[in-house]
């Protein structure tokens, strides 16, 4: 498997250039086509005008989403031309509702997105359901980068958190490309089961599985010794000197009645490294 076709979606100018800077550097390091989707976003809530409104209100936050892609696309241009990058910039509105359903129509034709943390200061509302839409619809794997990172460059030392779910196993494989590249890969497990087939070999069939794909692979046994596991594999992480993170994603979308799951949206809160993950 390769990553011969990237996606990144560009919502916030704030952002816009850090993204594109992660987002090429990725696809030059594979040699992938970029796609740049640029949404003007539709912040209102359905619902929010009362009946009677005067549809001009209405059109006028639709024309201001609609400059603000266009500017996004003008920026994104600006940036790629010249490069020896093979690349495209759509763009288009989303209403803050629908973002998702838009994401996820053009994330499953990807083999990666590129997005920003979705949590932190001053970053809008629509980057969560961006995020969820390309990894809960899209079925995608998700490179998500903490603010502030330097341009990244492939990763030497990986940590993968292993914990025999199928998510996790899902994370492992599509992230095949970059382990192997690497020079070792740490297989994390936190608090291993104490029954079971591999209690006492945890890690022990992932390390083989990766091994025959030709991945160093050593396995790092972890207690809990913190509250949170995020806590715990951040640490760890740091300690590592790790250059990403790749493990599953847990949850479903908000909009089928639930969030991100715990250990998820912690690593994208406080992961001090990029985070690859899937579904």
């Amino acid at each position: 498997m390769a990553y011969n076709s990237i996606l990144t979606v560009l919502t916030d100018a704030d952002l816009a250039d850090a993204t594109l800077t992660q987002a090429k550097a990725l696809a030059s390091a594979h040699d992938a086509h970029l796609d740049v989707l640029c949404l003007g976003v539709d912040r209102t809530q359905t619902g929010y005008y009362y009946a009677g409104a005067n549809a001009m209100v209405l059109q006028e936050t639709l024309q201001r989403a609609g400059n603000e892609a266009s500017e996004l696309a003008e920026r994104a241009r600006k940036q790629l031309t010249g490069t020896a990058l093979r690349w495209a910039v759509e763009e288009g509105v989303a209403q803050l509702a629908d973002i998702a359903r838009h994401v996820a129509s053009r994330a499953r034709f990807s083999d990666l997105v590129c997005l920003p943390m979705p949590y932190g200061k001053d970053h809008g509302v629509e980057l969560e359901p961006v995020t969820e839409g390309a990894l809960f619809d899209g079925h995608v794997p998700v490179m998500i980068w903490p603010d502030g990172y330097p341009a990244m460059t492939p990763p030497k030392r990986i940590a993968l958190a292993w914990n025999e779910s199928p998510e996790a196993m899902r994370a492992a494989r599509a992230a095949l490309p970059l382990l192997c590249a690497a020079e070792v890969v740490h297989i994390v497990v936190i608090d291993p089961p104490r029954h079971g087939p591999t209690r006492s070999d945890p890690g022990g069939m992932m390390a083989q599985f990766l091994a025959r794909h030709g991945v160093h692979a050593d396995i790092d046994v972890l207690s809990k010794t913190m509250p949170r596991v995020s806590d715990v594999l951040v640490r760890h992480v740091s300690d590592m000197s790790a250059d990403l993170v790749v493990m599953g994603a847990y949850g479903h979308s908000r909009f089928r009645e639930a969030i991100l799951g715990g250990a998820t949206r912690n690593m994208l809160e406080v992961s001090p490294v990029p985070v690859f993950m899937t579904h």
